[in-house]
């Protein structure tokens, strides 16, 4: 079962365009839906991308569908943008990026179901360390 359908990329894309860079080869649409769903579960590694991409219809986190069609639709039109503003493309392309990016660094918190560890622990571990600073006196 696809979380998402080539059908429902028409949201941001008009037919007459996925038609025309596809020309009727689904399997086109579905790799770009592959591949934006792939990037996205890079930056998602503290979550439960199993429970996340497993869930179908309305049960989908809606902004995360927004911003993987977003993903999908720029990795599409890169074989061809027939009839698309490639820049905004890109804008919303690096917006959903962006976004990817903040949850990743904890900066947004979207209600996604946290990854667990076999032990059941909920609460990463974070570390790190304050910036270098070189005082000479």
């Amino acid at each position: 079962m696809m979380w998402l359908h080539p059908a429902e990329l028409t949201t941001h894309l008009r037919n007459e365009q996925l038609s025309a860079i596809a020309r009727d080869d689904d399997t086109i649409i579905t790799a770009a839906i592959d591949g934006a769903i792939a990037e996205a579960k890079g930056y998602l590694a503290a979550f439960d991308t199993e429970q996340i991409f497993s869930t179908s219809g309305a049960q989908r986190h809606q902004l995360l569908l927004i911003f993987i069609k977003d993903i999908a639709v720029y990795h599409f039109i890169n074989l061809c943008n027939v009839g698309t503003q490639y820049e905004i493309r890109k804008l919303r392309y690096e917006r959903a990026v962006d976004w990817l990016k903040d949850v990743q660094k904890g900066m947004a918190r979207p209600d996604l179901p946290v990854k667990q560890d076999p032990q059941g622990n909920l609460t990463p571990v974070k570390y790190g360390s304050n910036p270098k600073r070189t005082q000479h006196f």
